[in-house]
This record gives structure tokens, sequence and C-alpha cells, in this order.
């Protein structure tokens, strides 16, 4: 069966660090450097950011992310009730992510740290117009969010060119013991924090978010962290 790859804690870390503080400098320039070209990198840092934070955050797969949908973000606002006094307050809004038709379900909605909706909102102000193109997948005519220049970002770009910069920015190296750093190991280390958290999302709850249409498939990602065995040992008190 599958046998997702999840990156070490320190290293995740690391990469988080490097998406959320991305500047221009940190992107490849175009043009061999020994001859001095120094043009710019072939992607606004708007749009380079928004790819980053929803690899980071968002837990989906590189044609999920390519094939997000403009106006995929909206905000859900919500209360909550005091127990002491009973009084209902305005709560944080929930930032809400709509993924579009993938290889194991149909399109869902899913909630995502609101760093991710930030980022988005960023660079839909700044994002030239655009045409509606044809999806892949379903054939229908929409209009994609990563949209630059009337073509969709390249289906390499994020492994060739956005992670080796976000490593490189983090001062981690683009492989570790279990291989190539890439855009699907995102997956399998979020859903393996999630599962280990202090106040962990149950196996059903992760099969939702991943987008999966069977637990049997999110078993696969949601391994127990040798940290978390070692506490539920030492509380069996054998």
């Amino acid at each position: 069966g599958p046998n997702p790859r999840a990156i070490a804690d320190d290293i995740w870390a690391k990469l988080v660090w490097a998406g959320l503080n991305m500047t221009a400098d940190d992107l490849p320039r175009r043009g061999p450097a020994h001859l001095g070209f120094t043009r710019p990198h072939a992607y606004p840092i708007e749009l380079c950011r928004a790819i980053a934070l929803v690899w980071l955050f968002a837990g989906l797969r590189k044609n999920e992310i390519l094939r997000l949908r403009l106006g995929c973000i909206r905000w859900q606002k919500h209360e909550v009730t005091v127990p002491e006094t009973g009084e209902t307050i305005p709560a944080s809004a929930v930032c809400l992510l709509e993924v579009p038709v993938n290889k194991t379900s149909t399109s869902f909605t899913k909630p995502v740290d609101p760093i991710v909706g930030e980022a988005i909102a960023v660079w839909e102000k700044v994002r030239p117009q655009g045409v509606k193109l044809p999806d892949e997948k379903t054939g229908e005519q929409v209009d994609f969010l990563f949209l630059i220049r009337l073509t969709p970002v390249g289906p390499y770009y994020l492994n060739d060119t956005l992670i080796p910069a976000l490593c490189k920015k983090a001062g981690v190296p683009t492989t570790d013991v279990r291989g190539n750093i890439t855009s699907h190991r995102d997956r399998s280390t979020i859903a393996s924090q999630l599962y280990n958290a202090r106040e962990p999302m149950t196996l059903f709850e992760l099969q939702q978010w991943l987008g999966h249409s069977s637990p049997h498939s999110t078993q696969h990602y949601a391994k127990i962290a040798p940290v978390k065995i070692a506490k539920s040992y030492a509380d069996a008190g054998y």
C-alpha cells in the first residue's frame, strides 16, 4: 500500500518559517548568472507566497493546488458563549477553502489556517484579469486562481522551483533520509501532526480533511509519533 513519507518536525518548522517570510529576493532570477542576467522571477511574489502557504498549511495534492479557482476562499463568522456569564460574543472567523474535484472525491470544503486565506486575498487583489480555461478533470470552463499571463502555473513549478527556494531560505537540504522533499510530502507531514497533536483530530475527521474516500487510505497517513507512543506506554503503567 501507500507509504507516505512525513518530513521531520524540525525541518518542516523551518520550511513553514521560510514560507511565512518569503520575499522577492528569495526567488531565483532568470538567465545565466555568470552573464550578468538579473531578470526578475517568472511569477510575482504575491502569487509565489500564496502557493507556498497553500502547500505548507492546506494539505492539498499538487494537482489540487494548481487547479484552485478564483474565489475559493470564504470566511464563516461564528459566536461563542462565555460559560461564566452565558454571554455570546463574536469569535474569530473560520477560513474555508473550496477544493476542486480530485482523484478520490468530489469537490469539498475544508477549514484552513487564516494565513492561507489572507495570502490568497493579497494575490487576488493584484492578479491580472484572466480568461476561463478548461479544467482537466471536469472539462468545464473555470477561472483558475494561479493564472498569470493567461496561462496557469506550470505543473513542475512547485517541485522544481518553489520548494527548492523554500529549502534554500530555510537552510535545509532538498532531500532527507526518506528522499526528495516534494509537493506530495506535505499531506503526510500535516496529517501526522494533526493526528499527534495535543487535541488530535480523529481518523474520520482527518479522512474528510484530506479528501479521502475511505478511512483505509487515511490510516497510511495517520502514523502515531514515537513520542506519543512513549507517553501512552508510560501512562499505561506496565
